[in-house]
């Protein structure tokens, strides 16, 4: 792994972990049109500065070195997440989007602030979602009633809300996301504690939720984020289908088995904010038939899923 500069007038976060610059290239096959239905672009900040109120400068990690990623794994799309480095300035996000050649779509963060004519132009570029953030040590609380509205308004356009929260928080949630008039796509499977009970009550309040809300998709993406027991392999036994994040499988394979059709997966890349280790990406592609374990599961997941939400039109 090499050090990797942040540019412009930006030092990185102390303690700051880079993403891999060698990953491996995936034992799993990925179905053809696959999407990558979860990543950021960084900047490069000398181009797109970083928000002035982030809680965290990165390395940069560029559309560029994206879809080379994307190629080298085997994706044939991207699904860029605006990153809360960027704060609402979706600058670095839309121009991504339009050097992909229709192989990106975004999902934004917009301010109540936001005219339609803004919204008008995030929707060309290919932009289908907005975010919302509840993830406390990575960004200040927005009014329920700013997001509520904000909702509302990209309703219209066909768009849908991503939430990232953590387990805990949901009961105080519930309410208001049950409330979102648009489909909503949590990330993460919303960071369950995967030391307890796959069978636990905070999990099976996560699984009632999408039981009795259609309108709610999981990502299940995220293992380096979630697992207590790691990314190696336990003690003699060779490769990922072993042991690497075997804590995290129970969790995303029960989403993945019970909702086919609301599920997606992406890489995370470039894997912000992590502080244990940084993952192979190609690892974690070959993490993917341990939770979705048929061709047909596999194919709704990473294909079927990701271009019903964001490439429908």
């Amino acid at each position: 792994m090499s050090g990797k500069p942040t540019t412009g007038p930006f030092e990185k976060t102390k303690g700051w972990l880079d993403w891999y610059n060698g990953p491996s290239k995936p034992g799993f096959k990925l179905p053809p049109g696959a999407v990558d239905a979860h990543c950021h672009v960084f900047g490069p900040g000398a181009q797109f500065p970083y928000a002035p109120e982030r809680k965290y400068t990165p390395c940069d990690a560029g559309k560029d070195q994206l879809f080379a990623l994307r190629d080298h794994l085997g994706f044939a799309r991207n699904v860029i997440v605006q990153a809360t480095c960027h704060g609402a300035d979706n600058s670095a996000l839309v121009d991504a989007c339009l050097a992909s050649n229709g192989k990106a779509r975004g999902v934004a963060t917009v301010r109540r602030s936001v005219s339609d004519e803004e919204l008008q132009r995030l929707h060309a570029a290919g932009v289908r979602g907005v975010r919302f953030n509840f993830v406390k040590r990575l960004v200040d609380f927005t009014p329920k009633d700013e997001l509520m509205e904000i909702a509302g308004r990209i309703a219209k356009l066909g768009w849908h809300v991503v939430i990232y929260f953590e387990a805990v928080d949901l009961p105080e949630l519930w309410d208001f996301f049950t409330a979102l008039p648009t489909t909503v796509v949590v990330d993460h499977m919303g960071r369950p504690d995967v030391s307890k009970p796959v069978d636990g009550p905070e999990f099976a309040l996560f699984l009632k939720f999408m039981r009795e809300h259609k309108n709610v998709w999981s990502k299940v993406s995220c293992p380096e984020r979630l697992s207590v027991t790691g990314p190696r392999a336990l003690q003699g036994e060779p490769g990922l289908e072993s042991g690497a994040y075997k804590d995290v499988v129970p969790f995303a394979r029960r989403i993945v088995e019970e909702f086919p059709d609301r599920v997606l997966w992406g890489t995370d890349w470039p894997h912000p904010n992590l502080k244990d280790h940084m993952p192979d990406d190609g690892l974690l592609v070959d993490f993917i038939p341990q939770i979705a374990r048929t061709a047909e599961l596999q194919r709704k997941l990473l294909v079927e899923n990701p271009m019903r939400l964001y490439w429908a039109d």
